[in-house]
């Protein structure tokens, strides 16, 4: 893997050149930097503040720097923002941006290392989220905002970095699909079950998922498995007699988009694919565990969309860190494997979820009777099977 000192020197040279130059908040910016190398769901979530954005300041050129594989998915630039392929460890693409004009604003979401990315691109005035440690992390940061002492969506966390009113909620007109290479979908209406995640942790046990499959299937509906790189394996301890079509480990995220903008019903994990259902307007039931669903849950930006985020009360969610801040109204588990206190499969978190308990969420987002036989459903919507 390689090395991220090399770009690092690179970025702080840079930066401290940058940082001798006087800086004050502008009020109308012309280009606005968004520095950040989230994870895809967390990347999702800053829609919100893209939003705002356009909305306060409908001139300006936005730009965002975008781990790679998630870039084409912003290829129709949504709300008018341009977004470049960045990673830390590639001089390359430090290089691309350093090709950008200099910025008005910039705004850093996470981890507020990137605040020196920001001041080397010669980024204008520079906010953040207070009480990122280390303290030097934080050292080209012109303006620190407090995490709101009172529970929030992350999206709207973010959208509060900078004043004004809330965006309006989310329209799938305002994301036009990526162009995506072909790929076979489908010939009938599907759901989508996509069963892979960050941590083993946040998996549900494999023989629901094959139970909800059977039952979707009763109601007439295609069942096709979903999962990330490496995670065929999963798929084929969950259908061993691969009863079910899979496209893990086949599709990128633009076709991915595909997939999920066709069909009936996505299931999943509390996972960044569940705000890419949200994004296209797909029902999408998230299944939380560890997870905060306050944080990653539905969010007033998403309030219109289809967006269910099954959770139970589970007492070791006690922990309080968001991006190596304290805050007291957090509950989450960020334990591995190895530091969770239960350690059979029977007693994981996300044991806590019935079958019964996702079976009734997905009959409300498909419009379906829990218990009827037949494959009728309520809805003349061409994904789900005719009546």
């Amino acid at each position: 893997m390689a090395s991220r000192l090399p770009a690092r020197l690179a970025v702080i040279g840079r930066a401290l050149l940058h940082s001798l130059k006087p800086r004050r908040k502008p009020q109308h910016p012309r280009r606005i930097l968004i520095a950040h190398h989230l994870l895809l769901g967390d990347v999702l979530m800053l829609t919100a503040l893209l939003a705002k954005l356009r909305q306060q300041y409908p001139q300006a050129d936005i730009v965002m720097a975008c781990p790679k594989a998630i870039q084409p998915l912003y290829q129709s630039q949504p709300y008018g923002v341009r977004a470049i392929t960045y990673n830390p460890r590639d001089p390359n693409t430090i290089q691309a941006l350093q090709h950008e004009p200099g910025f008005d604003l910039s705004i850093i979401p996470g981890d507020n290392r990137y605040s020196w990315l920001a001041r080397a691109l010669n980024g204008g005035w520079i906010i953040a989220f207070a009480g990122d440690r280390p303290a030097y992390k934080s050292w080209p940061v012109d303006e620190l905002v407090p995490y709101p002492s009172q529970p929030s969506h992350w999206s709207e966390m973010v959208a509060n970095l900078i004043p004004g009113p809330a965006p309006a909620t989310y329209r799938t007109e305002q994301w036009p699909a990526p162009e995506h290479r072909p790929f076979e979908l489908p010939t009938q209406p599907y759901c989508v079950l996509h069963v892979g995640a960050s941590s083993p942790l946040k998996m549900w046990p494999a023989a629901r998922w094959l139970q909800l499959a059977a039952e979707l299937e009763k109601h007439g509906y295609q069942i096709v498995w979903s999962g990330g790189p490496n995670e065929q394996k999963l798929i084929n301890s969950i259908d061993p007699a691969q009863r079910y079509r899979s496209y893990a480990e086949r599709l990128d995220l633009p076709q991915l988009w595909q997939l999920f903008a066709r069909a009936s019903l996505v299931v999943c994990p509390d996972t960044g694919v569940a705000h890419l259902g949200r994004l296209v307007d797909t029902p999408t039931l998230t299944l939380f565990g560890p997870g905060s669903p306050v944080l990653h849950g539905a969010g007033e930006f998403w309030r219109d969309s289809p967006f269910v985020a099954l959770t139970q009360a589970i007492p070791c969610r006690d922990q309080h860190l968001l991006y190596k801040r304290e805050l007291a109204w957090v509950q989450r588990c960020g334990r591995s494997v190895h530091d969770c206190p239960h350690q059979t499969p029977e007693s994981a978190c996300m044991q806590a979820l019935t079958f019964a308990q996702v079976w009734q969420a997905a009959c409300e987002l498909l419009l379906l009777a829990p218990h009827e036989n037949s494959a009728e459903t309520l809805s003349k919507d061409p994904r789900h099977p005719s009546r």
